[in-house]
């Protein structure tokens, strides 16, 4: 298993990784869907509706989503895909209670639950889901190769997982032109609107450790996903890999 990952959101903190995220969503909660949706320029509603389609020819009736945030992953693979449920895990009560209230709104009682959850500890039987999804989360996980074991214990046999992460792009002018963004426009704008300027700062930082392309593929591999696929967006932007048990 990888070593824990030691980009943080606080570096003054002696908290662990865990904690840190929990905290920085908790403070981020209520103005993350706009910063979010402001600093992608709204592309990240395309990704999604890409990645969830991944999903399409399985037809999964279960689907656990990890990392589900303020849910906005889960709610269009209900549209797109309309299982029977989907279960949401968080470890931020903050974004939890927002999705919630989204829930709530939508009569989606039914088909939508979220849960306070550890992505590295998920507390659910092995082979419980016919899918999982992660959105933008596995990139704050503390150990990147637990939390992809624990994935792949609860997918039932031939399950499928689907994750949508940013990557790093490499060719010019598009690795310069998405650098600056992250590291100088990004904080700024997080600055600018969120309570937390730190969640910004740490958002590029995040990404440039996080391995990506390759090197994620063979983590899934090596925890023990087949038919693992990488398929790049916006020239590397983000990406969306799968794979199944």
């Amino acid at each position: 298993m990888p070593s824990p990952n030691p980009v943080t959101p606080y570096r003054d903190s002696n908290d662990s990784k865990k904690e840190q995220v929990a905290k920085m969503f908790n403070n981020i909660s209520g103005t993350y869907d706009f910063l979010n949706h402001l600093l992608s320029l709204g592309i990240d509603v395309i990704w999604r509706k890409m990645a969830i389609r991944e999903l399409l020819t399985d037809k999964p009736k279960h689907i656990l989503d990890v990392a589900t945030g303020t849910g906005d992953f889960a709610f269009e693979s209900i549209k797109i895909l309309k299982p029977e449920k989907i279960t949401g895990i968080d470890i931020s009560e903050g974004m939890l209670a927002i999705a919630r209230d989204k829930i709530f709104k939508r009569n989606l009682q039914d088909t939508f639950e979220v849960s306070l959850g550890d992505s590295e500890k998920i507390l659910f039987k092995d082979d419980t889901f016919d899918a999982v999804t992660v959105a933008y989360g596995v990139r704050n996980y503390e150990n990147l190769g637990k939390g992809l074991s624990d994935m792949l214990r609860v997918l039932k046999p031939a399950g499928k997982i689907v994750i949508l992460e940013f990557s790093k792009p490499k060719a010019f002018p598009v690795k310069q032109a998405y650098n600056f963004y992250f590291q100088y426009i990004t904080p700024s704008i997080g600055k600018l609107f969120s309570k937390d300027a730190s969640a910004y700062s740490y958002l590029p930082e995040s990404v440039a450790a996080f391995p990506d392309g390759t090197q994620f593929i063979d983590l899934m591999k090596k925890v023990g996903f087949q038919n693992t696929k990488w398929r790049k967006l916006a020239f590397g932007i983000c990406s969306i890999y799968t794979g199944t048990k």
